[in-house]
């Protein structure tokens, strides 16, 4: 309901604005405006942009040799999101690469990580090469944490002091430079002392835990949709704020546009606007229509960090052009909801309430407290509905990197199915007349409201099964429900809970 509400207000915002522009467009400016670094300084200080001669060499050919190589063996796939509740394919294809265990959600989309090379866990790839691809990101990701450091705390040091009138993309690289003059930060420099629990602060905002990788041809999209404010052209992602990360944490995004094909660069050409052969990131203050928006081209190999709240603050897109393009987006994912070990952890508790006659082997419950019952039952929902169903409506998609995620899911299924004999349980303790007129009313009515809920979340993933169409091989033996059965049960409490009242 909370989530369904964000989305009518975005809604709201995005049709008042449109209103108040009618047919014109807003500015925006590109770095051949005369007045593009005063802009970035004053409206845009928390984007921090570097050019691909900063990073090094090695890493540069590491990265995008795994890009390739993904890519070959057809690593990237188009999500099935959900908009306004209806489903829609991607135009970028994607594939999630991080710690082991985590998870990403967005637009209603569980991704599940193809876990990078971690010591303490073991994981067998698919071939040497998807390995040597996941290591050469890990490599990237350690880069860029440091990179995000760095640049969170020039612009801690920049903001306790004056500072001279340059543009922004110059000041932060000339801060970046004397750090690598002098090696990197630590606590006991004298000249960049950071106090521990700021550093911590800096340290626990920049871990990425997760890089969601992107790619796209343009000229193979039969439809872009166009950017609707400032008339920047074609988009492969609209404009949006990043979802499911930790509060202020920065996003590091590396960017490689396969250059040097048919369509060269016009950057430096004297356009009008953006250069519609370049790939650009567009930015903007979230519905503000006074302030001009940015423009950013986006070579091979530049990187450019989003710093502290300004995911929060604005909005970015990013602005197509000819040629095919990988991107690697590193995050500081929340989280709190979405590992293993937490929803593990959420199944032991469920459990709790579920005991075994030590003679007969018969199964019943500990508690029909009415908090138990319902606690119980909603982590019924959420393992059904934002891991299992999540999991295998994306097929055997994983499978062609890594079997890592096939055994924590079997886990997982074992869990859910011992939830649904507690469901049975529930609907045959309160048949028993040991408990009195008002416990069952009360049990029965907590009990149907969750019911009901998962019975409508099943409605609605089997309408979305698009098994036939759907270009991934999906997986439907073991989270197939038996909605009959389900139904019976539901109709049982329904006339029980009539009579009762």
């Amino acid at each position: 309901m909370k989530r369904r509400a964000g989305e009518r207000e975005k809604e709201l915002k995005k049709k008042k604005l449109l209103e108040e522009l009618g047919e014109s467009r807003l500015p925006y400016m590109t770095p051949a405006d005369a007045d593009f670094h005063q802009l970035w300084k004053t409206k845009y200080s928390k984007l921090v942009f570097r050019k691909s001669d900063t990073v090094p060499e090695e890493l540069h050919q590491m990265v995008q040799e795994s890009f390739l190589t993904l890519r070959k063996h057809d690593c990237f796939f188009q999500d099935l999101v959900r908009i306004k509740g209806k489903d829609f394919f991607t135009p970028v294809s994607r594939i999630l690469i991080g710690n082991p265990g985590c998870t990403y959600k967005y637009l209603n989309t569980r991704l599940f990580t193809v876990p990078w090379p971690t010591e303490g866990y073991e994981i067998k790839y698919c071939s040497p090469q998807i390995h040597d691809a996941c290591k050469a990101l890990i490599k990237l990701n350690d880069y860029l944490h440091i990179e995000a450091v760095k640049a969170l705390q020039g612009q801690n040091l920049l903001e306790s002091k004056e500072t001279e009138d340059t543009p922004v993309t110059d000041r932060e690289q000339n801060f970046a430079t004397s750090l690598r003059e002098k090696g990197s930060v630590s606590q006991d420099q004298s000249s960049f002392c950071v106090p521990e629990d700021d550093f911590t602060s800096l340290n626990s905002r920049t871990s990425y835990n997760v890089t969601l990788l992107n790619y796209m041809d343009p000229l193979q999209m039969l439809y872009l949709k166009q950017e609707p404010y400032f008339g920047m052209g074609n988009m492969a992602v609209s404009w949006h704020h990043d979802e499911n990360l930790v509060e202020r944490s920065t996003v590091a995004v590396y960017s490689y546009s396969c250059e040097g094909s048919p369509v060269e660069e016009t950057y430096d050409q004297k356009l009008q606007g953006r250069d519609p052969a370049v790939w650009h990131v567009g930015l903007k203050v979230a519905w503000d229509i006074e302030t001009p928006g940015l423009a950013i081209p986006l070579h091979q190999g530049d990187f450019y960090l989003m710093l502290d709240d300004l995911n929060m603050t604005h909005q970015h897109c990013v602005l197509a052009g000819f040629s095919p393009r990988f991107s690697s987006t590193h995050r500081v994912a929340d989280c709190s909801r979405g590992t293993l070990e937490y929803i593990f952890g959420q199944c032991e508790l469920a459990l709790q309430n579920l005991q075994t006659d030590s003679n007969s082997g018969a199964l019943s419950l500990k508690s029909l407290e009415t908090a138990v019952v319902k606690q119980v039952e909603e982590i019924h929902n959420e393992v059904e509905f934002e891991w299992l169903r999540q999991f295998w409506f994306q097929g055997k998609r994983y499978l062609k990197c890594t079997d890592w995620w096939l055994k924590p899911m079997a886990k997982l299924e074992e869990y859910w199915r011992k939830m649904e004999t507690m469901s049975s349980l529930v609907l045959h303790e309160v048949r028993k007349k040991e408990q009195t007129e008002e416990q069952r009313n009360e049990t029965i009515s907590c009990f149907l409201l969750v019911l009901t809920e998962r019975q409508r979340l099943r409605k609605e993933w089997t309408a979305s099964d698009l098994s036939e169409s759907h270009p991934y091989d999906l997986h439907k033996q073991t989270v197939t429900i038996h909605l009959t059965s389900l139904h019976q049960s539901f109709s049982s409490m329904s006339g029980m809970k009539h009579r009762l009242w």
